[in-house]
């Protein structure tokens, strides 16, 4: 099963593929969108051409998505559920189920803990994908939700997508 994760960003939007054979894991490939200067509705475009481009290049089977927490700065926090917006809105025009994880799901199942640091995070997916080459903090925490994901796919009593 091929998994798309995606870690949601305004500027920059992570993503990773790996293929999940039972608990067997490997890399496919991983990058960041990036949304560049502009009007808002300039940069939501040059994310969704990207992550398109992204869809079309791996076919993933399924994708996987990190919930959004909301934080101080509402106006952020706006525009940052705009951008996840165009991520669950992509693989649904590919048809894909998503499953969607808060932040700390997806740390305590990559690392063991909920509350682990970016550098934990990075060091246990290279350490379940050897031979990635990894392409920054973003690219790293998608394919953490990738993972996240095809374990909780693979978990018995939970259902499977289509």
């Amino acid at each position: 099963m091929r998994v798309l994760g995606i870690d949601p960003g305004l500027r920059f939007l992570g993503w990773g593929v790996i293929e999940a054979e039972g608990s067997r894991l490997s890399h496919v490939a991983n990058g960041v969108c990036l949304s560049g200067a502009g009007d808002l509705a300039e940069r939501l475009l040059a994310l969704h051409r990207g992550l398109t481009d992204v869809l079309q290049r791996f076919a993933p089977e399924t994708a996987a998505i990190e919930k959004t927490f909301v934080n101080k700065d509402a106006v952020g926090t706006l525009k940052l559920g705009q951008a996840r917006g165009v991520a669950l809105l992509v693989p649904a025009q590919f048809g894909l189920e998503i499953g969607e994880y808060a932040p700390n799901s997806v740390k305590k199942t990559v690392v063991g803990v909920g509350h682990a640091d970016k550098r934990q995070v990075e060091h246990m997916v290279r350490m379940q994908l050897p031979g990635a080459r990894i392409e920054g903090s973003d690219a790293a925490d998608a394919l953490a939700i990738a993972i996240c994901h095809a374990h909780h796919m693979n978990a018995p009593g939970l259902r499977r997508p289509a």
